[in-house]
């Protein structure tokens, strides 16, 4: 995650600088956002199906370059929690992005495409923890990282010229050899504030 922020400082200071002349970076904006989705898949080295919709939030920053195109980065959390016993499945991951856009009255649709990575965390447990601070037999914790690729589409609907919100789709894919499981489409929604 460091390097991705030394990269993303590196990618605004190099920008910064030819704006000023060419008119190179037309702004930027950011904001949180909220999602949910449907994941699924099996845990084969465990024999489990998880399966759910997910919960969580995160944000984005993006500098306008040109007419239509931005880059930036965004990071997100999300949870998936299991069993109703505390058992959950967790992703955090961000990375860079680029995307384009235009303008269609009040609405800017978009599409892009993030390249970054992250670590998922399971915990699973297998019987009730009673009493409190017991042992728990049978309870599996495991945690590993990836990297990604997350293609995405959206839209803006224009509240005003500074302030939008957004509805956005991804679907998160791991490039590395570790599977990411459970998987499938997440859906978000948030705040974005433009300058």
């Amino acid at each position: 995650m460091k390097r991705i922020i030394v990269l993303a400082a590196l990618l605004i200071a190099a920008l910064s600088a030819p704006a000023q002349e060419k008119k190179l970076l037309n702004g930027f904006d950011g904001g949180m956002m909220v999602h949910t989705g449907y994941l699924s898949g099996s845990l084969d080295a465990i024999g489990y199906e998880a399966k759910g919709a997910p919960l969580g939030i995160g944000g984005v920053i993006r500098l306008h370059i040109g007419e239509h195109f931005r880059v930036g980065s965004e990071g997100y959390v999300s949870t998936l929690n299991q069993r109703g016993n505390g058992s959950y499945l967790k992703y955090g991951w961000g990375g860079l992005l680029a995307d384009f856009y235009t303008v269609l009255g009040r609405f800017q649709p978009y599409a892009g495409l993030t390249l970054g990575g992250g670590a998922m965390t399971t915990l699973l447990m297998f019987q009730e923890p009673d009493p409190a601070w017991a042992p728990i037999d049978g309870s599996r914790f495991h945690r590993q990282g990836f990297m990604a690729i997350d293609p995405f589409v959206g839209c803006d609907f224009i509240v005003s010229g500074p302030m939008h919100l957004t509805l956005k789709v991804d679907y998160l894919c791991a490039l590395s050899e570790s599977r990411l499981l459970p998987h499938g489409p997440r859906l978000y929604f948030g705040f974005l504030f433009y300058h």
